[in-house]
């Protein structure tokens, strides 16, 4: 886990390290240690190791923005490298809303449904939930196996730019142009060394 200590305003400005970067955890050391060298920023850095356990547990809880739709689910993403060295990312849905259930694959198959009018490009609140919280296992977890995880909230469907611009501007919007979007927030990773 990292935590800026330089606050919100200093954080912001700096670009997320992923996996896209590089699938190297030894990369992201780095890239932190340039952040303290030549940003001069100031980090609090945390990695996860077993310490004798066999097994972690990781609490996840989410809340709207009050200003936007209500949340769908939150998802754990697990990274690793498989024998090859060939990069493995799963997702897991850990909490989600309006009572639905998750399988026993860790995947929840039932839409959330869509509540926006493309004829006003108004949504509403009527479906997902204001919170979500669960505590998650991974049911895959190999102590001795390097993985990093992060989770993700995502909102129920909301109007996308392109509706806005069709119906505000009267813009002329492809017909294969996506109306409506799913509003995603990230954590930062969580590294795991056995």
């Amino acid at each position: 886990m990292v935590v800026y200590r330089d606050g919100a305003a200093r954080a912001s400005q700096t670009l997320p390290f992923t996996t896209e970067d590089s699938i190297d955890p030894e990369r992201l050391w780095q890239h932190l240690a340039d952040y303290e060298t030549w940003d001069k920023g100031n980090l609090n850095l945390s990695e996860v190791k077993t310490n004798g356990m066999l097994q972690h547990e990781y609490a996840r809880s989410a809340l709207k923005d009050p200003y936007s739709g209500n949340l769908d689910r939150i998802q754990i993403i697990k990274g690793r490298l498989d024998a090859s060295g060939t990069l493995e990312e799963r997702i897991y849905d850990v909490a989600v809303s309006d009572g639905r259930s998750i399988g026993s694959d860790g995947r929840c198959r039932t839409s959330v449904g869509d509540t926006v009018d493309l004829e006003t490009g108004t949504w509403t609140n009527t479906i997902g939930d204001p919170e979500l919280i669960a505590v998650w296992k991974d049911p895959d977890f190999d102590p001795g196996q390097r993985a990093f995880y992060y989770a993700r909230v995502l909102e129920i469907p909301t109007p996308r730019w392109t509706l806005y611009d069709a119906l505000r501007l009267g813009a002329d919007v492809p017909t294969e142009a996506p109306m409506t979007t799913q509003e995603r927030a990230y954590t930062c990773p969580i590294w795991y060394t056995p």
